[in-house]
């Protein structure tokens, strides 16, 4: 029989709060995990997350953070490039032949 479990999403007020528990609570991360009712390893993975990224830490759902979006962008405008250059490439050859 298989259940059904829905997906917990938590806002970044609580995650900042959670991790801030850790950190400048002096309490350990299976203490704050067992009393928020998170699996440890989750909140491990903020800690992580909130010290590497600082502010740019957990975006939302849907958002992506600033190097994120820079790197899409620019990928999208290499596309675009990549698009561009082969269209001069196909009228370049066309006029090369059709010219004379």
């Amino acid at each position: 029989m298989e259940t059904d479990k829905k997906r917990t999403a938590y806002d970044r007020q609580f995650k900042n709060d959670a991790v801030n528990l850790v950190v400048n609570g002096g309490r350990s991360v299976r203490e704050v995990a067992r009393d928020l009712g998170i699996d440890p390893n989750r909140l491990y993975h903020w800690k992580r997350k909130l010290t590497q990224e600082g502010s740019d830490a957990f975006p939302g759902k849907g958002r992506l953070s600033p190097q994120e979006e820079e790197l899409r962008r620019l990928r999208r405008e290499l596309e675009e490039a990549k698009e561009d250059r082969e269209i001069l490439k196909k009228a370049l050859a066309y006029f090369s032949k059709h010219g004379k």
